[in-house]
């Protein structure tokens, strides 16, 4: 068994509420596929519904919360990507577990979320730690709130 932790403990899952009592969530239907769940997203001026971020978008809404439990023997635990449609939670202020896609995430590091050019490493609307010229934008409203682990997973404050 290989399940002990040698030197620190997994930060957690991306998607995930760390500070479930200092959070404001809220519901909002979706309107797009988003790659993955902590990602960023914004609300689209004609439906409402909470979308993917585009490469003109200067301003983001709010983060995709993981759904759990997870009801599929498809999707394993931190694997589940996020449905295209119907009702999910968006955390809008607050402590989010979510991954750093790209430069070292420190304490009290700016945050940079990307907006165009997503790859499977690093999807719009996903969460840097060092900017990418056209192709991020600084999201001046939120900071890292330590050092990222060895999958990249970092608590980040939202709004706060």
């Amino acid at each position: 068994m290989s399940n002990a932790f040698l030197y620190r403990m997994p930060s957690g899952i991306p998607g995930d509420v760390s500070r479930k009592s200092q959070s404001t969530i809220e519901s909002h239907h979706v309107g797009g596929q988003f790659a993955a769940f902590g990602l960023f997203g914004k609300l689209s001026a004609t439906t409402g519904d909470f979308v993917p971020l585009e490469s003109t978008d200067t301003a983001v809404y709010g983060l995709l919360v993981r759904a759990y439990p997870t009801q599929s023997a498809q999707n394993e635990l931190g694997n589940a990507v996020p449905v295209a449609s119907g009702v999910q939670d968006v955390l809008v202020r607050g402590y989010m577990t979510v991954r750093c896609n790209a430069g070292t995430a420190k304490k009290a590091g700016k945050v940079f979320v990307r907006v165009a050019a997503g790859t499977t490493v690093k999807p719009v609307g996903g969460i840097e730690a060092v900017a990418d010229s056209t192709n991020t934008i600084e999201i001046t409203k939120a900071m890292f709130m330590h050092d990222a682990d060895a999958q990249g997973n970092v608590e980040i404050a939202f709004n706060i």
